[in-house]
């Protein structure tokens, strides 16, 4: 039996990439909660949002009175508590070494 490096390489590629994009969307939405409450908003019309429009629709649903810039600021600084979080709970997400 030949050991084919092509098709090795070929599914650490979709393995990593499929534990990358669950990372980043489980990122995403724990953000999203963390905003919602941060600023009293009903969670479930964000995520709803999110999963019917898009993450700027989501982004939209904060109120407006807080300026482009402050939600900006606020979800950047959420994002990375929910990293953090996710990091403690599910482990780190960087790619495992081949070798």
């Amino acid at each position: 039996m030949v050991w084919d490096l092509r098709r090795a390489l070929l599914r650490k590629e979709e393995f990593e990439s499929g534990r990358l994009i669950d990372f980043e969307f489980r990122e995403t939405v724990r953000t999203l909660k963390l905003m919602a409450r941060a600023f009293d908003v009903d969670e479930s019309g964000v995520l709803g949002a999110l999963v019917e429009h898009g993450f700027e629709a989501a982004l939209s649903a904060f109120p407006e009175m807080l300026g482009e810039e402050t939600r900006e600021a606020v979800c950047l600084r959420l994002r990375g508590d929910a990293r953090q979080m996710l990091i403690r709970e599910r482990g780190d997400p960087t790619p495992y070494r081949l070798g």
